[in-house]
């Protein structure tokens, strides 16, 4: 498949490839927080449970990559966190307050309105009964979208990263990619890719506001 390899600003055209927790969205960790307090559980309990148990983390990992649906990891991962948490749309109370990143979305908005290719590439939490993508409102900010269920694979296997570029039809030298686990960036600038560590949204919008030609502006 090929694309024009100039946007519609007279630019090269680039291809603009957007993690989304923690890069579309705030960092979920003091909502995370709040919520497990709210649920009469300690501070720390979902991080900790999702990344410190080896049970949690094994139905996490099979959840990103479609082994598991959400539901089946909601009931899970409630009889982990406590005998008194209710398992209904799990994933979706925990994460239904953590804001979106607005400027973040506006530079993805300009850069697809100058004509450059966007896309989603997301570890993904599952799909159903909870979407986070339509919660905050950015699946249709994408011309191509690679959640790692779908596809059966999550960064930073190589593999996705490959798949990414074939879909979104830009060479990987054009493509920039943005994620805020340093972990990830690795394997997409082994192929080419200029990667952004996003660990503050004003600081990663303003760099690729200088890679991309654009200019992140949203209503106030």
């Amino acid at each position: 498949m090929s694309h024009s390899t100039v946007a519609a600003d007279g630019h090269e055209q680039r291809g603009l490839i957007l993690d989304f927790a923690g890069v579309l969205t705030a960092s979920p960790v003091t909502v995370h927080r709040a919520w497990c307090v709210s649920e009469g559980l300690a501070p720390g309990a979902w991080r900790s449970t999702l990344n410190d148990h080896p049970e949690g983390r094994r139905l996490y990992a099979a959840l990103e990559i479609g082994k598991m649906g959400q539901a089946e990891w909601n009931e899970g991962t409630a009889r982990l966190l406590g005998k008194h948490v209710d398992p209904v749309n799990l994933m979706g109370r925990a994460w239904a307050e953590v804001p979106v990143a607005r400027r973040m979305v506006a530079l993805a908005r300009a850069a697809r309105a100058a004509g450059h290719r966007l896309a989603l590439l997301s570890n993904s939490f599952g799909l159903d009964p909870f979407n986070p993508y339509e919660h905050v409102g950015i699946w249709d900010l994408f011309d191509v979208h690679v959640v790692s269920e779908l596809v059966g694979l999550a960064k930073p296997d190589p593999e996705i990263y490959r798949v990414t570029l074939d879909l979104i039809g830009v060479p990987a030298e054009q493509c920039v990619f943005v994620d805020d686990h340093a972990v990830n960036l690795p394997p997409a600038a082994e192929l080419g890719i200029t990667t952004v560590h996003a660990t503050d949204e004003d600081t990663a919008v303003a760099e690729l506001e200088t890679l991309l030609g654009v200019t992140a502006a949203f209503a106030t």
